[in-house]
């Protein structure tokens, strides 16, 4: 199948047999395209899910995993996008199935999908600010206030003097209360 790629996207594609299946890669303006030959030409109408993830420097790959019941086989599709504007068009005009995963990558990584038909936050709170699934991301949570009551020996107020509190991992000195 990876000639079938090579065929139809020459030098824009990569290809890597993975897991049982194909792994394609192709530049991000070629993602629709690339998703829509998948469908239509290759038979993979089944779309499983889309995911991003941070790979820093590089910016964030942004990946699909479509099946095909008829061939029965699996195909990854993915693209990368910088990381100063992470953006794709939507894939929902090719799989409706995108929708969700498109607004769930969006709240997770900040990737834009332009021409969502709904693309709002979907999982976290209301007023939650970031996105936490970049690598980048301190989860800060856990040290914002003290947590109220003894959890250490000695934080009573009786007995033996705490240990040193010792904060999360990627946690600056300077957040939370200071004790």
């Amino acid at each position: 199948m990876a000639v079938v790629w090579t065929d139809r996207f020459a030098d824009d594609v990569t290809t890597e047999a993975t897991h049982g299946g194909l792994s394609v890669g192709v530049p991000a303006d070629r993602w629709i395209d690339a998703l829509t030959f998948a469908r239509d030409e290759l038979s993979c109408g089944f779309f499983d899910w889309l995911t991003g993830v941070d790979e820093m420097e590089e910016g964030f790959a942004v990946v699909a995993h479509v099946y095909s019941l008829q061939e029965r086989h699996h195909l990854l599709v993915r693209t990368r996008v910088p990381r100063a504007y992470p953006a794709l068009p939507t894939a929902t005009g090719v799989y409706r199935g995108a929708a969700w995963h498109e607004r769930e990558t969006f709240e997770m990584f900040g990737i834009e999908f332009e021409g969502h038909p709904h693309l709002v936050p979907l999982l976290l709170p209301d007023g939650f600010e970031g996105n936490p699934l970049r690598k980048d991301f301190v989860l800060a949570s856990r040290v914002a206030k003290a947590w109220p009551g003894a959890k250490e020996p000695g934080e009573s107020g009786h007995g033996a003097p705490s240990r040193r509190r010792v904060r999360p991992p990627g946690v600056p000195d300077d957040w939370g209360p200071h004790a």
